[in-house]
């Protein structure tokens, strides 16, 4: 791997945005299920893998304002390559805040040079997503071993460090950051999904792999007092499902304006374009509509996120969360409707496969089920209502 580029400050890091690049070839991607290798190692060049590197560690240090909307911009060209790196920003986070002096020199310098973190976190089969069975066991030389099987490993495929959530002895939660190639580990693309074809988030298992004990994190300090690392992860969540319900919305615009036939109606009242129909320029209004809300929500809910990290307190932990959850909510809504809008006002032609424009129903509708919006909006009454803060589990 050739050196990455160093992003100085939030406005490279904006102005850095490869989604013009990334959008060329996505439907084709999305079509063949062809694993965006490339267009990975693209990311990594040009340094936007690295900007949440804290300064002092050598590294743009980026508000989650600009990192959120790095993931919107890139989620309006390709939702896969979107979802990719979301794990590899919240586990930089995770050792932002957990990691010692040394663990974080040393991470933070691979994360500079270009190396990328995948995750090796949920599990199936579990009785919940927080039922882990994969073991961290202590060695007698201080030393641990890693055994279990992961499932959705979202970005493992092509990382260099691949972070596994597991329970150690006493049943506590650690992160163990695991070199992609340590002996023991193997990474199966077995994904199949109907959306996020070429996010490969399949199967991690793990057989008695070494892990020396400074690449262990003790993740579950990270919840004995006020923390942002669920707000962080799901904002990211929500700039992906943001940026779907705007690239779905340009899609259906520039098929209209372009493609689109008008209904004879329509023509006999005067209208000569698709464009001209007033019907359709009301749905689209109404679209519109959708789409500038969920992104003025997830602003929102950025500067949540930013405010509290400057002061974490329990209140602004809480605020952040909440202010997270409520963009989330709308930005799944929004990216399913238009997914499917898209099909509405564009007709008949739109639905061929060889366009795929399907993919955007379908990336919306994959990824949003990622966690259920009904319990982020139980979370969102019990505090407007009752001033009860969010749980501190991670998933909001």
């Amino acid at each position: 791997m050739s050196a990455a580029h160093v992003i100085a400050d939030d406005a490279e890091a904006l102005a850095a945005s490869l989604a013009a690049e990334f959008r060329k070839g996505a439907a084709e991607r999305d079509a063949r299920r062809l694993l965006p290798h490339a267009e990975v190692e693209r990311l990594s060049a040009s340094g936007l893998l690295a900007v949440s590197v804290p300064a002092e560690f050598g590294g743009a240090d980026v508000g989650a304002t600009t990192l959120a909307e790095i993931f919107r911009l890139l989620a309006t060209a390709d939702a896969s390559l979107a979802q990719i790196p979301q794990s590899h920003f919240v586990y930089v986070s995770v050792l932002r805040r957990q990691g010692t002096h040394e663990q974080r020199k040393f991470f933070f310098s691979e994360v500079l040079a270009g190396r990328r973190f995948g995750n090796a976190q949920s599990e199936a089969g579990t009785r919940h997503v927080q039922d882990l069975r994969t073991r961290l066991a202590p060695q007698a030389d201080g030393s641990y071993v890693l055994d279990g099987v992961k499932q959705y490993s979202t970005g493992a495929l092509f990382a260099d460090f691949i972070p596994v959530l597991a329970r150690a002895e006493d049943d506590t939660l650690h992160v163990a950051y695991v070199p992609r190639d340590a002996p023991g580990l193997t990474v199966v693309d077995d994904w199949d999904g109907m959306g996020q074809r070429t996010t490969a988030s399949g199967t991690v298992r793990l057989e008695s792999v070494p892990v020396p004990a400074d690449r262990v994190v003790p993740h579950h300090l990270t919840f004995r007092g006020p923390q942002l690392h669920g707000a962080v992860a799901q904002l990211l969540h929500t700039a992906i499902d943001t940026g779907i319900a705007s690239g779905a919305l340009a899609e259906a615009v520039e098929f209209v304006r372009t493609k689109s036939r008008p209904w004879f109606e329509s023509v006999d009242e005067g209208h000569a374009t698709a464009a001209e129909d007033p019907l359709l320029i009301q749905r689209f209004g109404e679209l519109a509509i959708r789409v500038r809300a969920a992104e003025a929500l997830l602003r929102e809910a950025a500067r949540a996120v930013g405010t509290a990290d400057v002061d974490l307190t329990d209140d602004s932990a809480a605020a952040a969360s909440i202010a997270v959850a409520t963009a989330k909510v709308a930005a799944a809504e929004a990216a399913v409707e238009l997914g499917s809008a898209l099909f509405e006002v564009a007709g008949t032609r739109s639905a061929l496969d060889s366009l795929g424009l399907h993919r955007h129903w379908r990336d919306a509708r994959t990824h949003s089920l990622h966690d259920p919006a009904r319990w982020k909006v139980q979370h969102i009454g019990r505090y407007v209502l009752n001033g009860t803060r969010p749980p501190r589990h991670g998933l909001l």
